[in-house]
């Protein structure tokens, strides 16, 4: 069953599954990507802090072996995505996942329309932290992207039976996570 917009603050306010939450139905504001409780998803918001790759073009991603050297952080209202290039970023939003409840993610159409590509895994349950976002810009040309905006729809999927191990059971790689983290 997917969590309406009322089951979705039922949930926020008893298990503080979204910090800062905006309860306002995807609050609009001249000149920005709306951000917000939607009827059946809550579109949460891009921080200010990006993970760029540096100006090798040689670099060879190995997520057996993540180099974070080959990065810099960075942080800023807006960021210009080059073609064919990618960066990593996290949201402005803290969750904390019930074990009853897995959330996927999509990017929001705004970008999309664009020609972006918004990835995020699936959040599971019991998971927490703030999303690592990868953002994906396979066009032949620039992309911007703007901090303290919409990036992405989550959406709330309840369970009928509760899962036999959750991820804080497995105590997963990238529980708690408070920066954007690279592959482990």
């Amino acid at each position: 069953m997917i969590l309406s917009d009322l089951e979705l603050k039922k949930y926020v306010e008893k298990y503080k599954m979204i910090e800062p939450f905006e309860d306002t139905r995807l609050v609009k504001l001249d000149k920005k990507i709306s951000w917000g409780c939607s009827s059946y998803g809550y579109d949460f918001r891009l921080s200010d802090e990006f993970l760029v790759p540096k100006k090798n073009y040689q670099i060879i991603l190995d997520p057996k072996n993540f180099d974070i050297k080959k990065f810099k952080k960075v942080k800023l209202k807006e960021y210009t995505i080059p073609a064919n290039n990618f960066v990593l970023a996290r949201s402005l939003e803290y969750f904390r996942i019930p074990r009853d409840i897995l959330v996927v993610v999509f990017g929001k159409s705004t970008y999309a329309r664009c020609g972006l590509v918004v990835n995020v895994t699936p959040l599971e349950p019991e998971w927490e932290g703030y999303v690592t976002i990868s953002i994906i810009n396979p066009l032949s040309h620039k992309i911007k992207i703007y901090a303290n905006e919409g990036i992405a729809q989550a959406v709330f999927l309840k369970a009928e039976k509760l899962c036999k191990i959750s991820y804080k059971d497995k105590q997963g790689k990238y529980q708690a996570q408070r920066d954007i983290t690279v592959a482990k």
